[in-house]
This record gives C-alpha cells, sequence and structure tokens, in this order.
C-alpha cells in the first residue's frame, strides 16, 4: 500500500515547480546510481548503520555503491528530500536491484535468509 502524498491537483500551479525542484539534486544523484548498480547503500557520518551494513555486505562478499550526506549537523536537509521521496524515516537507505529494501536489520535479514543472493541471481 503506497503511502499518502498531497496529490498534484492539491498543489497551487504557483509553486509546482518549487515542490518539485526542491533539493532534487540529491534525489536524481540517488536515482542515478541506483539505475546504475545492483546494489547501493545511501548513508551518512557519525551514524553507525551504514557502517555496519557496508561491513555486511563485504563480508557476504557483495559489491555496492557507497553514497554518504553529512553528518547529523549538516546536509540534513538534502537527506530530507530523500526520506520524502523514499518514504524511509532513517538512514541507511539500501536499494537491491533498484527496489528499497529498507535499513541495516532489513538487509541483515535478507543476507541471512540468502534472499539478497536470490534477489542478485534474478535476471
Amino acid at each position: 500500500m503506497p503511502r499518502k502524498i498531497l496529490s498534484e491537483a492539491s498543489i497551487h500551479p504557483a509553486v509546482r515547480q518549487k515542490v518539485e525542484r526542491w533539493q532534487h539534486g540529491i534525489v536524481d544523484e540517488v536515482m542515478a546510481a541506483v539505475a546504475s548498480n545492483d546494489v547501493v547503500v545511501v548513508g551518512m557520518a557519525f551514524n553507525p548503520f551504514p557502517a555496519k551494513a557496508r561491513k555486511a555486505l563485504d563480508a557476504a562478499g557483495v559489491p555496492y555503491k557507497y553514497l554518504s550526506y553529512g553528518s547529523y549537523t549538516s546536509q540534513w536537509r538534502p537527506r530530507n528530500a530523500l526520506k520524502m521521496w523514499t518514504g524511509w524515516p532513517t538512514f541507511p537507505m539500501i536499494f537491491v536491484k533498484a527496489t528499497l529494501v529498507g535499513g541495516y536489520e532489513d538487509l541483515q535479514a535478507l543476507i541471512d535468509s540468502a534472499e539478497l543472493k536470490k534477489m542478485l541471481a534474478a535476471a
């Protein structure tokens, strides 16, 4: 079930472009990485969970692209655009084959169940 978002019809035409373009650079960068890499980890400095996700992927022998955006006190506005785009509230954001699979604990569950290997082997 998709999350609720404000419909375009409920946004005044005078501000639609502002809504569309707000922090679009970071979203475009992540979208490009997701389109060209099987696994992408989006994280931030000083948060231990992106490092745990990368360590789990390294231990599983899975190559990935890592994107890091600021720390708790820097680049929070661009990171907020990613949260709005995905609907995922925390970092890391992990994508497998262009699908958001969640964060570190979700990734670890996929590794433990061998589901990650199945996802990566799928055409």
